[in-house]
């Protein structure tokens, strides 16, 4: 058989599969729906051309003040939010929330596959024809011109390009000195204190069954993985689509299906515009979260590979090196080449 018929089966039985497991996924979804409930509804405050966020918290009272401002400066028009039993009063205070509509459940985050099926029945039901922002609440999404445009004019000339989903790098930050010796309270800005990353250290390749751009590296690779990088965390994401009912995020949002809307870099010809995710983790609660994890064992699927790592951040490391570059804004990371501007003018 010629290879080019050989390759042509190859790629038609892989779409085959993937669609399936599309289609096994919102069976899921719909099946996990219960292991939700409403706890305050505001979904009817929604417009027709709102950019929404969803995300599942648990215990993150200390980030939500500046993840929230963050947000709505960036022009969300609403949060739907499941909260994963937390005890820290984070219910509470998302629930006073005027543009916030919660959600609470008391099941495995693991077994929800790390949240994606409780968000993924909020994105059936209020997800469909609105541009979709995903992220957890560690995460702050920054991207080319986002100090002068909001995310309405984002998804505007994403639209008028014929483009259904936004790409993001998500970027560790950290501390010069331990983790712990921080200091940090709520509603401050999180990068006031987390001013530094790994600037050049990353490596992408082809993923081998969904076809994106594989990324990994950054500092948690260089600390924590240096002796089996192929166990680091993975840093593409696709955060941002205009959602269909038929759509459904596999693991986190690093993988999306259909496999199309996770075509969102371009490092050859840099033709694409992309964003960043600047990961706020190593706030000085990582040592007391990270002890919570060793118990609970609830954000890797294989937990005990983990285990050695969850332990390293309960001691309070220092992640600085001489090599670690300081947060300057956006213009950094462009130059860096971190985030692109793409075509846009």
């Amino acid at each position: 058989m010629p290879s080019y018929v050989r390759a042509r089966r190859t790629g038609l039985w892989l779409a085959y599969r993937l669609r399936w497991k599309r289609r096994r996924l919102l069976y899921r979804i719909w099946r996990k729906r219960r292991q939700i409930a409403v706890h305050t509804d505001r979904t009817g405050k929604i417009s027709t051309d709102d950019v929404l966020l969803f995300a599942t918290v648990r215990n993150e009272i200390v980030r939500l003040p500046h993840f929230l401002d963050h947000y709505r400066k960036l022009g969300i028009g609403h949060f739907l939010i499941v909260d994963n039993a937390s005890d820290d009063g984070t219910s509470s205070y998302l629930a006073k929330q005027p543009d916030v509509s919660l959600w609470t459940t008391a099941q495995s985050y693991r077994l929800s596959r790390f949240g994606m099926d409780w968000l993924g029945w909020l994105h059936l039901q209020f997800g469909h024809g609105h541009w979709c922002l995903t992220v957890d609440a560690d995460e702050l999404l920054v991207y080319p011109d986002a100090d002068t445009r909001d995310l309405r004019d984002l998804t505007v000339w994403l639209d008028s390009q014929g483009v259904p989903s936004f790409g993001a790098l998500m970027l560790d930050m950290y501390p010069k000195g331990p983790l712990g010796a921080a200091r940090y309270q709520p509603g401050d800005d999180p990068l006031a204190v987390l001013a530094w990353f790994d600037a050049g250290n990353y490596h992408h390749q082809r993923h081998p069954v969904y076809g994106n751009e594989w990324i990994q590296g950054g500092v948690r690779e260089r600390v924590f993985f240096a002796d089996d990088p192929r166990r680091a965390p993975t840093l593409n994401k696709t955060p941002l689509i205009r959602w269909h009912w038929r759509y459904a995020y596999v693991s986190s949002t690093h993988q999306v299906l259909p496999p199309h809307l996770h075509d969102v870099f371009d490092f050859e010809h840099d033709t694409l515009m992309t964003g960043v995710l600047l990961h706020t983790k190593f706030l000085p609660i990582i040592a007391d979260k990270s002890a919570e994890e060793l118990v609970r064992r609830q954000h890797f699927e294989n937990s005990d590979l983990y285990q050695g790592y969850h332990s390293r951040l309960t001691e309070s490391p220092d992640l600085w090196s001489a090599l670690s570059k300081r947060y300057d804004g956006l213009a950094t990371l462009i130059e860096l080449g971190l985030m692109s501007r793409g075509n846009r003018d």
